[in-house]
């Protein structure tokens, strides 16, 4: 009733899926690798701030310019923010690329990186006003 051998199709059919998991898990690795050391910086319109962030899009550097002193606290503020958002946006878009160029941005896998990464960083798509002040999109 039942053969202990499994058939030929039935063993092709698990050496190509032992053979695509290895490939998965390649392309994982990769992933990991290229995005390992993954940081950006950005640099406010009027280059009074300037902001380094990590690969999980946390402030690592913060410098002001000391002409910041000539200015409100809130535009300050804004500047800030405004940065760490342009900041977030490139490593989101450097992010974005590696997992392309990996995994496929089209995969599975790779939709839900990108999903989990932008969820993580949150908005870095809105619009950007580093003049601070009322009225200012922080």
């Amino acid at each position: 009733m039942f053969d202990d051998e499994p058939s030929a199709e039935a063993t092709a059919r698990i050496d190509e899926w032992e053979q695509a998991f290895q490939r998965r898990a390649e392309r994982a690795q990769l992933l990991a690798r290229r995005t390992e050391g993954l940081g950006a910086s950005a640099r406010s319109a009027d280059h009074l701030v300037q902001v380094t962030v990590n690969g999980n899009g946390q402030l690592t550097d913060l410098r002001l310019d000391e002409g910041i002193r000539r200015q409100s606290a809130a535009t300050t503020a804004g500047a800030i923010l405004a940065t760490l958002r342009r900041a977030r946006a490139d490593l989101l878009r450097q992010f974005d690329e590696a997992t392309a160029e990996t995994v496929g941005a089209d995969s599975e896998t790779g939709r839900a990186l990108m999903r989990s990464m932008r969820d993580r960083l949150g908005s870095v798509d809105a619009p950007i006003d580093d003049r601070g002040g009322p009225g200012a999109i922080l």
